[in-house]
């Protein structure tokens, strides 16, 4: 086991940038999802990681080791893909011990640690079945055993859950935290789905057009975005033009349309000016929707219709008009939901709040 860092690390395809000058540590038994849309260079880091593309320049270590210039098979990582990549022609056996018969494994060491990689993956006796036996969990779950039976240092995961229907995917993504902490391998993990990233990860990397937005806990990275783009990616979020009132080093207050003035806890290094834009920010499931005028004394409001309702069961997303604003409103509901027309009080909580400077 051992951890990844880049240093600098910039990868081009001709004139295109997919990957600029990044630097990244992957902590050492982690669980790091990167984290963006199609496009943002997140598939390429893993590619470099893994020794599936070269790098234009900087240095990928594992442990204290440079690896720019090691070979894929002496890298010793395990490697899981959206598609499988089971041999169908292999029983699940074969399938599994595939890469331990190139690293001098003995046929009784083989067998006993393919034996061990499905109990961790909780699939045992499967060895004399075929992949077309299996259901689509299942194969996902021995092409992570087939990555864990090397015991590789680091492993490497590409968007493995994709594939699978919605009620599936969730179950999976249980099982694969619970078999990394188990077995307590850096894992590197891919995707676009920020659900995904929120519940699985120790850590979240939000990469956009190639460059590192924000790195941190699911929690900060949610709670606390440094940038437009990560408070926009992640979940739904109402972004409110603003204007700089007062600010100190530890509180910014800025007044928003509709909605007066605000005063918000500081949470980053970002520099605003006196009088200058800035975003105010709230969470959609932190807006609360109340009667008219019903807003309490630690809450701004604005008088709003219901322009929209998105029925999810024991969710509802309300999309609300506030004058030339609209605004999303996600809530629980215990009966109905509010109908389309509707007159509401649209109420915010500051502390619910954070201020990024305009065009951050």
């Amino acid at each position: 086991m051992a951890g990844v860092e880049l240093k600098g690390v910039t990868k081009s395809f001709g004139a295109v940038t997919a990957v600029e000058k990044s630097d990244i540590v992957f902590e050492e038994g982690s669980f790091t999802t990167l984290l963006g849309p199609s496009g943002c260079g997140k598939t390429t880091i893993l590619r470099m990681v893994a020794g599936l593309e070269t790098v234009t320049s900087g240095d990928i270590l594992i442990g204290d080791k440079r690896i720019n210039d090691v070979p894929i098979h002496k890298r010793n990582l395990g490697l899981v893909f959206q598609n499988y990549a089971l041999f169908p022609h292999k029983t699940i056996g074969e399938n599994i011990a595939f890469g331990l018969k190139y690293r001098g494994v003995s046929k009784t060491d083989a067998t006993a640690k393919v034996k061990g990689a499905l109990d961790v993956v909780r699939l045992p006796g499967v060895e004399d079945r075929y992949p077309n036996q299996l259901s689509g969990g299942q194969q996902q779950r021995i092409a992570l055993a087939r990555a864990i039976v090397i015991e590789p240092d680091v492993l490497l995961l590409d968007e493995p859950l994709s594939a699978l229907d919605a009620n599936l995917r969730e179950e999976m993504r249980v099982e694969l935290t619970a078999i990394q902490d188990r077995i307590g391998v850096t894992t590197i993990f891919v995707t676009h789905d920020q659900s995904e990233a929120l519940a699985m990860s120790d850590k979240i990397i939000v990469m956009s057009a190639g460059n590192v937005e924000q790195i941190g806990t699911p929690e900060e990275v949610y709670n606390k975005p440094v940038s437009e783009f990560v408070a926009g990616f992640l979940g739904a979020a109402n972004l409110l033009d603003a204007r700089v009132d007062e600010m100190d080093s530890e509180r910014i207050t800025v007044q928003a349309p509709h909605f007066g003035r605000v005063d918000v806890a500081r949470h980053n290094d970002a520099e605003f000016r006196q009088d200058g834009n800035a975003k105010l920010v709230v969470r959609a499931e932190k807006v609360r929707l109340g009667e008219p005028g019903s807003a309490s004394a630690d809450e701004v409001s604005a008088g709003g219709t219901v322009e929209a309702v998105d029925y999810q069961g024991q969710m509802v997303r309300y999309f609300v008009r506030v004058d030339d604003l609209q605004l999303q409103v996600i809530a629980t509901i215990d009966e109905r939901p509010r109908p389309k027309g509707a007159p509401v009080e649209v109420c915010i909580r500051p502390r619910d709040c954070v201020v990024l400077p305009a065009g951050a």
